[in-house]
C-alpha cells in the first residue's frame, strides 16, 4: 500500500472538470492502485473548501460553501481517500523543513514546508503540481511526485 498526500493544487484540478491539470490529474487517480491511499489534512481540506468557493480562482464556476462540501464529501466517499487528523510528531518535523529558510522571509515557504511535514510524519508521498515544490521535497528525501 502506498500513502499519497494531495497537495491542494491537485486535489483542486481532481474536482474542477475544466481546471488546466485535470486530465493529468485524473490519468495519475486513474493509474494508483486500488489499495493507495489518498490523504486530506485539515490544511489540505480548507484549501479545497476555500479554492472552490473563490471567484478569483473558480470564475463562473465558483460554488457556494454547500456545494463545496459536498465535493469534498464526494471525495471521502472513494475508499482511497481519508482525512487524516494532525499527527503528534509534525511540529517537530516541520520546524525542521522550515530550517533552510530561516533567514529568509519566506512567506510562500511556510505553507510548503507544512505540506512536506505532514507528508513526511504520515509516512507519504507527496503530490503536487508545484515544481519547486516537488524539487525540494525530494532533496528533503521525499519521493514527491507530479502527476501527468
Amino acid at each position: 500500500m502506498t500513502s499519497y498526500f494531495l497537495d491542494v493544487n491537485v486535489w483542486l484540478a481532481l474536482s474542477d472538470g475544466g481546471h488546466p491539470h485535470n486530465s493529468n490529474a485524473r490519468s495519475w487517480l486513474i493509474g494508483c492502485p486500488d489499495d493507495s491511499v489518498l490523504i486530506f489534512s485539515r490544511f489540505t481540506q480548507l484549501g479545497l473548501l476555500r479554492l472552490l468557493t473563490n471567484s478569483s480562482v473558480m470564475g463562473d464556476k465558483t460554488l457556494t460553501l454547500g456545494e463545496a462540501w459536498a465535493v469534498y464529501d464526494g471525495w471521502l466517499k472513494d475508499p482511497r481517500v481519508e482525512f487524516y487528523p494532525e499527527p503528534r510528531n509534525v511540529d517537530a518535523v516541520f520546524r525542521r523543513a522550515t530550517e533552510p529558510f530561516a533567514g529568509k522571509a519566506a512567506a510562500k515557504w511556510v505553507g510548503d514546508c507544512w505540506l512536506l511535514a505532514y507528508a513526511e510524519a504520515t509516512q507519504a508521498r507527496l503530490v503536487t503540481f508545484d515544481q519547486a515544490l516537488c524539487e525540494f521535497a525530494r532533496k528533503q528525501g521525499n519521493r514527491a511526485v507530479v502527476p501527468g
